[in-house]
Parts: C-alpha cells; structure tokens; sequence
C-alpha cells in the first residue's frame, strides 16, 4: 500500500550536473504489510521465524513482533527510486540497475511501518555512448523513527539515445 506519489518532474541531460549533491527525489510512504513479508519469504525462501510468525515474533523478540527481512526492504528501492525521481527527457532507451557499493542495515521495519526512499545524487557520469551512470546516496527512513532502516549507495545506468 502507498499514498499518491508526488508529481514527477522531467530533466533535460544538461541538466544533471546542476543537480549532483543534491536531493533530486522522495519517495511516498509506503506500508510494509505481513502479506508483503510473506511474499518475500516465499520468493526467496527465507522463512525465519522473526519474518513470519508473528505470535512467536511478538513473544521472543524485542521488537514486538514480525519485522520485514532487509533484502525486502532493500527491493523496495526500485519502485520508490521509480516514483520518486525524475524522469529524463529524450529518448531512454532502458534503465539497469549497477548494483551497490555499500549497504547498511540500521534498523528494523515492523509489519505494518510506513517506509519512503529520499534519493541524493552523490554523481552522474554521462558518456557520449548514450550512456549515463547515476550514483545515488539513498536513506531508508521508516516513520516515527530516528534511524532509518537502510542507507545505501546505489548505482545505476541509463542508457539514452546518443546525442548526434
């Protein structure tokens, strides 16, 4: 479940130097459900108990119940990298995801937290090829708390038709 995603804005190539160090997206909060939980650990095989027992979870752990494995919570940044940032202007070609270059979990999301992704732009490498590649200074933030659930450094590739 997710609220309405903020407008999202379009950014001519020129532009983008203009925007590294800076936020250039937030994402709308998003509910991280049981359901989604479960999904997860169907998806990936992952069926420790703090994932998916809540009784047992809200007995023996100190969080009071079932919270999201960080594998789920690191996924969601597709979608909320998605809603969130700018669209290029021009003809994209396609987007692939680069990978990371670091990753830290820093705090648990409980079954039924509110989640949103704020988006920094650390870098942008835009080749001749057509290719540019995005460095991304991303925060995790779970409402109500203090320390995010994750914050990563997240690259990826935008491959644009070539400039003529």
């Amino acid at each position: 479940m997710t609220e309405s995603a903020p407008e999202k804005r379009l950014v001519a190539i020129d532009e983008i130097p203009g925007l590294v160090g800076t936020d250039v997206g937030t994402s709308a909060w998003r509910t991280v459900t049981q359901a989604m939980i479960d999904g997860f650990a169907e998806a990936t095989d992952d069926h420790q108990w703090i994932h998916t027992d809540p009784e047992r979870a809200a007995r023996e752990t100190p969080f009071g119940g079932t919270i999201a494995h960080g594998f789920l919570t690191l996924s969601l940044l597709s979608t909320l990298a998605y809603e969130a940032l700018p669209d290029l202007k021009g003809e994209v070609r396609m987007g692939v995801n680069y990978g990371f270059d670091e990753v830290r979990f820093q705090a648990a999301v409980k079954a039924g937290a509110r989640v949103r992704a704020v988006f920094h732009l650390a870098d942008a490498d835009i080749r001749p090829s057509g290719r540019i590649l995005f460095t991304y200074d991303v925060t995790l933030e779970i409402e109500g708390s203090q320390k995010p659930a994750l914050t990563a450094r997240w690259l990826t590739l935008m491959i644009v038709k070539p400039a003529d």
